[in-house]
């Protein structure tokens, strides 16, 4: 695997949160993707990112919290749009993992990054920040079915 080392801005987004198991149906995508479109950051402007923020290895699954996320273009203007959460996202350093295979092996790529790349690098992960699911595609219109996700997992050099 060819893992990088990134840089990322601090960003700003808009988000829908949904709570319950990550390998349920995500119709909250649907409702920013629709939000995204109606006041003009779609297609290609901006990015799209998935945060899941818990560890369903540890929380109940029907607990498990998701953050479907656009990134806003400087100056939106946020006040006009009282329906929608915004915050955030930290920048700073992030191993990159770019992951092509169907959205139910997207757990693979996690148990990869922190079982086996973060445990054998310089690297430690940063659990101050989140992991940010960087969405490159569309799999619905992929000919093969697959999602295209930079995985982006927060890390701090390991001290010595």
């Amino acid at each position: 695997m060819n893992i990088l080392i990134k840089n990322l801005p601090e960003t700003e987004i808009a988000y829908i949160r949904r709570t319950g198991s990550y390998f349920e149906p995500q119709e909250h995508w649907g409702k920013l993707i629709n939000w995204a479109i109606g006041n003009g950051l779609y297609p290609t402007q901006q990015s799209f990112i998935g945060i899941s923020l818990d560890n369903p290895a540890e929380v109940e699954s029907k607990d498990c919290r998701h953050d479907a996320c656009v990134t806003l273009p400087e100056g939106f203007e946020k006040e006009n749009h009282r329906d929608m959460e915004f915050r955030k996202l930290e920048g700073g350093q992030y191993a990159l993992y770019s992951f092509y295979e169907k959205l139910e092996k997207l757990h693979s790529a996690y148990q990869y990054m922190f079982g086996e790349w973060l445990p054998n690098s310089d690297y430690t992960a940063d659990y101050q920040r989140y992991n940010l699911e960087y969405n490159m595609n569309n799999p619905s219109e992929d000919p093969e079915g697959k999602c295209r996700v930079d995985l982006f997992i927060p890390v701090k050099k390991r001290r010595s």
